[in-house]
């Protein structure tokens, strides 16, 4: 539990220091966001810095390796040394930053062009290809369960070539999903905070009741999962609308990274797409969006994604973030009990069907 506290503690005071230099430096660069001129009302973000993914990365990694640093013991006293880590920590880290480079090759190729335009779909897709490969090996080499869990009880072993194909299809839709939604000023690290958060608890609750689950470094994953919630509350007291910085892909591409990552490692493959709801909302907005469009020649939203289909409805910006954030928190409560109501069946006196 420590540990837990420790890892968001440190990503949040990281974050929330580092931010503003963050502001300064990219303003200094001009290193500013892009808006796409269909999206209305849009125009006074023109030039806000970006890339602040990046100082979230920082805080995650600094909270994240900091939690393992014990200065103090009820055995030893006052001591000084390191607990390790877990193969799973390192995979989920992993995951986070090998997606959030990807993301910042993407916003650095937009300011280099300057316009709304970065990383070809082909390049995307190899760095997509890199990062989902490597964790698969990974997984493999550390003897990390390599299936798909469909309950507790209920779970599909795989080939490592198609576990490697659902790593791919976990990390790029997730984290796809998420840089949808990153739209409005704060939407994704609120939201974020409650969806990493159910993590940590996850996370937790597998370790304290292995013998039920059988989860190898659980804890370092809800570590890594309370890193991410401090590091994003962090960056949201400056992100917050009207945001004085945005994490650009670097910071979306990273969360939905992780994300998919935890999601793997602590077999919650089919949990995910209710705990986060809200970014498969979104996707599936526009995802019906352009189907309708091409087939049809009619659109359904004002906008897609589907925020931008309630700010041209005429709802204020933090009137659809906050509503938005809500939502989210629906599904998470949601998930967290699917995942309680799971855990009850799998144990002796629990319900039944």
């Amino acid at each position: 539990m420590i540990s837990l506290l420790i890892a968001g503690a440190v990503a949040f005071l990281v974050s929330i220091l580092l931010t503003p230099v963050a502001i300064r430096v990219l303003r200094d660069r001009n290193i500013g966001q892009f808006i796409q001129e269909e999206v209305e009302g849009h125009s006074h973000k023109r030039g806000t810095p970006t890339m602040g993914g990046v100082v979230i990365w920082i805080a995650v990694t600094t909270g994240y390796l900091l939690a393992h640093l014990r200065l103090f013991s009820f055995e030893e006293g006052a001591a000084l040394s390191w607990q390790p880590l877990s193969a799973q920590g390192l995979l989920a880290l992993f995951g986070f930053l090998g997606m959030g480079v990807i993301g910042f090759l993407d916003d650095f190729a937009k300011f280099a062009r300057k316009q709304n335009l970065g990383l070809s779909k082909r390049w995307k897709l190899l760095g997509q290809l890199v990062v989902a490969g490597l964790f698969a090996w990974g997984a493999n080499a550390a003897g990390v369960a390599t299936e798909f869990v469909i309950t507790r009880e209920t779970a599909i072993d795989l080939a490592p070539w198609l576990y490697a194909i659902l790593v791919l299809l976990y990390l790029s839709g997730t984290a796809n999903a998420v840089n949808l939604t990153d739209g409005l000023d704060g939407l994704v690290a609120g939201s974020g905070s409650l969806v990493f958060g159910a993590y940590v608890l996850i996370a937790f609750w597998q370790f304290r009741n292995f013998s039920v689950y059988g989860i190898d470094g659980a804890l370092d994953l809800g570590v890594l999962a309370a890193a991410v919630v401090g590091a994003i509350l962090g960056f949201l007291w400056w992100n917050a609308a009207p945001a004085q910085i945005f994490m650009g892909d670097s910071g979306s591409q990273a969360l939905g990274g992780a994300l998919a990552s935890l999601a793997l490692l602590t077999g919650t493959h089919l949990l995910l797409a209710v705990l986060g709801g809200l970014y498969v909302m979104v996707t599936v907005s526009v995802i019906l969006q352009v189907f309708s469009f091409r087939v049809f020649g009619k659109r359904i939203f004002r906008m897609a994604p589907l925020h931008h289909h309630f700010e041209l409805k005429g709802w204020p910006e933090t009137t659809v973030i906050v509503r938005f954030w809500i939502m989210s928190g629906i599904f998470v409560a949601i998930g967290v009990g699917l995942f309680y109501a799971d855990f009850l069946v799998a144990t002796e006196g629990g319900i039944t069907p």
